[in-house]
């Protein structure tokens, strides 16, 4: 078996800003960090053509995977080790500006009697802050899957989810970037996008996605794992911009508690900027550890 399950999350900008070469590279980058699981935002133009540049995509990867409605998100798998259970393209929810994907996933080394997961690549809206706290609250029922076992035992599956938020972590956590300085920011549509309005009626940066989903039990694996001592995990994943402003931790990947004990490393790789706007966001988890926890029910007969 092998040392790691690795999980890679990248928003590759506009799926290689519609040039070629500069897609293989983006794949190549990709490929490079042998990812069992890759969470991939702005797939754009992806479906066209009857998904051609999908199916490029996951040869050029050596995975698996699926595309939301509109290319805007993708989850690629190595189907040697993962395999679908459920596809909630379907699955009720907001009109989703940029719909994510979200399957449910059997990992094959832990057999058909364990508990498969929750697996969802999202893309939190752009420019209102009320639709991204819309997103996000609806992100939470992913994390809320029920799952009956033969013996007739209701259980909720464990969940993983990663994306492009477009919005920042609560503070707190030693060593994570800071906020931005609202007026700092020189772009004036952009300070509307990435705040909201307070109670006193003061605008606020946003960090209301991350409250959410924290709320509802999920944990931020970064600052998960910067708070047993590993402060490079909360590394900027967007660099710092004259007209956006400092760098900023946009792209996060959020667990249910249940798999926080498989985690074993959360590190940023660092993108050329000409590649993409995003750095690339790398988790890895300890297959063992990942099998008991999934192997904690008896088989499977039925989902809800």
């Amino acid at each position: 078996m092998d040392d790691t399950l690795t999980i890679a999350l990248w928003n590759f900008e506009n799926n290689g800003k519609g040039h070629l070469p500069r897609r293989q590279k983006g794949y190549s980058v990709l490929r490079s960090l042998k990812p069992d699981v890759a969470l991939v935002q702005e797939m754009w133009d992806a479906g066209d053509h009857g998904r051609q540049i999908f199916s490029d995509a996951k040869q050029a990867l050596g995975m698996e995977g699926e595309l939301s409605k509109g290319s805007c998100t993708a989850l690629f798998f190595d189907p040697t080790k993962l395999a679908i259970v459920r596809d909630w393209r379907d699955s009720r929810g907001p009109a989703w500006v940029m719909p994510p994907t979200g399957l449910t996933m059997r990992y094959l080394p832990a057999g058909g009697g364990a508990l498969p997961l929750v697996m969802v690549s999202y893309h939190l809206a752009y420019a209102s802050s009320d639709q991204r706290l819309t997103e996000a609250e609806w992100l939470t029922t992913w994390a809320d899957k029920g799952w009956r076992t033969v013996d007739g035992q209701q259980v909720t599956l464990p969940a993983l989810m990663g994306g492009d938020n477009n919005s920042y972590p609560t503070p707190g956590t030693p060593g994570d970037p800071a906020l931005p300085n609202l007026d700092e920011i020189q772009n004036r549509p952009h300070r509307l996008h990435r705040s909201y309005i307070g109670p006193d009626g003061t605008r606020l940066m946003d960090d209301r996605p991350d409250n959410a989903l924290r709320t509802a039990g999920l944990e931020d694996v970064a600052r998960y794992r910067a708070n047993q001592g590993y402060e490079r995990a909360i590394a900027r994943t967007v660099n710092a911009s004259p007209t956006h402003g400092p760098d900023a931790r946009i792209d996060r990947i959020y667990a249910t508690p249940e798999l926080l004990p498989a985690l074993t490393d959360v590190e940023v790789i660092v993108v050329d900027p000409d590649l993409s706007d995003h750095h690339i966001l790398r988790v890895t988890l300890d297959p063992r550890r990942l099998i008991d926890i999934l192997q904690q029910s008896t088989a499977p007969a039925l989902t809800s």
